[in-house]
């Protein structure tokens, strides 16, 4: 019973930050990838501020995989690099939290770019 509870507070969360996304894409004139970037750094900024840890530990899954979720890794990584190794922590705890997910999206990027052959529309 409680996988199913996790997997509804996932849904729910994970949601929401896709509503907000579809109404950033619908009422703004921002590009998608400024949306992007947005996300990215609204999850620094709110785990700097102490707001998203515990979005994270509600939605699980949910608050972590979407972008807001990368920001929350790279501030947390960061947060545990300075706290080891000073400020030179703070150029490589990022980079060293987030460094599997970044390795995956390439690979993965690759995989698909041979399998499906990608070009422009016309």
């Amino acid at each position: 019973m409680d996988i199913i509870i996790d997997c509804i507070r996932a849904f729910i969360t994970g949601g929401f930050i896709c509503l907000i996304g579809q109404i950033l894409i619908d009422y703004t004139r921002l590009t998608p990838a400024r949306i992007l970037v947005a996300f990215v750094v609204s999850g620094v900024i709110l785990t700097a501020a102490g707001i998203y840890e515990p979005v994270v530990e509600f939605g699980g899954a949910g608050a972590t995989v979407p972008l807001t979720g990368f920001g929350y890794s790279l501030a947390k990584g960061v947060e545990e690099a300075v706290t080891q190794h000073g400020l030179l922590g703070a150029l490589s705890g990022g980079l060293t939290a987030t460094s599997a997910g970044i390795a995956a999206s390439v690979f993965f990027g690759l995989i698909m770019a041979v399998i499906f052959k990608p070009g422009d529309k016309t």
